[in-house]
């Protein structure tokens, strides 16, 4: 077959060999620590594929050739126990000890905290920039700048980077460019062929799908697959054959999940912007996103999760609509088949830029439920935040 395979074809076929696996579809689950030798020959020799458990064994390479094929320029892909060790491995494998780094200043919470510690510890320097600063980012370059970090859209606040700019100066200087796709993931945006280098996903969400593991990715582009390969050598790097065949059956669905979680929630994202409790919606596919022309260019779609601000700036009335939602979990990670709400400050996470938003922000990931459903129980959470909002005024 000549022709390039769509990606909804790429998500049913990759790393399927049924006759390496002796005629089964799926692969074998490998559990093992041990790798038998046949002689010490064959030992010294490094002729067979699979030496010792935490160095891979068919499993993991079926994942990881299929996330190479999805992710589209990769030449290879480690996978990590979670999305935020797949970035923080991502980071160290091309900065060191008195290297520079550059990082949005609305990158996920738990990675900043990373570039706040350990890596400080490290030696290295981390500068937090405006997420629409665009080519402009040139102008925070150091001599000792050695990467840059992308994530786009933004946590929480859902900016969206202009990708193909920042690329474009970050190579002049030879500087890596990373991001954070797990949004989008490679279905809806392909940092590869945008000028990334690597292109990391946290597969606990879309890619798992079902909120039951917890695994990360790195697939790397030329510039930088050594690197990474070694790092993620040199760190021990694990994760269990369990883990990865549950990411591998959930990798086979992602299309169609995906496809209702955006035809739902642009359904709520509307929705929500006629709402007189709700002052501001972000969500790049909304054409009132500032953004959206840049989400148009670069993306093929958007996901399920988006965020809105409303109109009323007391913590009372937010726990009111939240705590009595019905469909909508309060929980943390996302990307699974439920629908989750959970309330966030961006003020405490932002050096670079103001949040100067006087209502609560909450974040929503919507997930494969009936959308007039979650409308409905939505509804009911405004009407319980008018009702204390009422009581308050008395």
């Amino acid at each position: 077959m000549t022709k390039k395979m769509n990606d909804r074809t790429l998500l049913a076929h990759a790393a399927v060999n049924p006759s390496e696996h002796h005629g089964f579809i799926n692969p074998a689950l490998y559990r093992g620590s041990t790798v038998a030798f046949p002689t010490v020959a064959a030992l010294a020799g490094r002729t067979q594929p699979y030496r010792y458990g935490r160095w891979g064994n068919p499993t993991s390479t079926a994942l990881c050739e299929a996330i190479n094929a999805l992710e589209g320029g990769a030449v290879g892909t480690v996978l990590c126990p979670s999305g935020l060790t797949a970035c923080t491995t991502a980071i160290l494998a091309v900065c060191g000890a008195g290297d520079h780094l550059l990082v949005p200043d609305s990158v996920y919470g738990p990675v900043r905290h990373f570039c706040d510690t350990a890596a400080r510890r490290m030696n290295i320097e981390t500068t937090y920039y405006d997420p629409r600063i665009g080519a402009g980012i040139a102008g925070l370059f150091h001599p000792n700048t050695r990467a840059v970090f992308l994530e786009s859209p933004g946590s929480g606040t859902f900016e969206v980077q202009d990708v193909p700019a920042i690329a474009a100066v970050a190579h002049e200087r030879d500087i890596f460019v990373l991001m954070d796709n797990s949004w989008a993931t490679p279905l809806f945006l392909k940092p590869l062929e945008l000028g990334v280098d690597l292109s990391i996903m946290a597969a606990t969400k879309y890619i798992g799908g079902h909120s039951d593991v917890m695994l990360g990715t790195i697939a790397c582009g030329p510039r930088a697959w050594e690197q990474v390969r070694d790092m993620h050598f040199q760190v021990g790097q694990y994760v269990g054959p369990d883990d990865v065949t549950l990411v591998l059956r959930g990798l086979r669905t992602l299309d169609v999940r995906l496809q209702r979680h955006q035809e739902s929630a642009l359904t709520i994202a509307h929705w929500l912007e006629q709402r007189p409790e709700v002052s501001r919606v972000f969500y790049p596919a909304l054409p009132s996103h500032p953004d959206h022309a840049l989400w148009q260019r670069d993306f093929r779609g958007a996901s399920g999760l988006l965020s809105f601000v409303t109109r009323s700036p007391s913590s009372d009335f937010v726990a009111a609509m939240i705590d009595g939602l019905k469909l909508f979990t309060i929980g943390y990670s996302w990307g699974g088949f439920e629908s989750l709400a959970l309330p966030v400050d961006p003020r405490s996470l932002r050096t670079a830029t103001q949040w100067t938003e006087t209502g609560h922000l909450i974040r929503l990931h919507i997930g494969l439920e009936d959308v007039d459903d979650l409308m409905a129980d939505l509804e009911e959470g405004f009407s319980r935040l008018r009702a204390v909002e009422a009581q308050k005024n008395l």
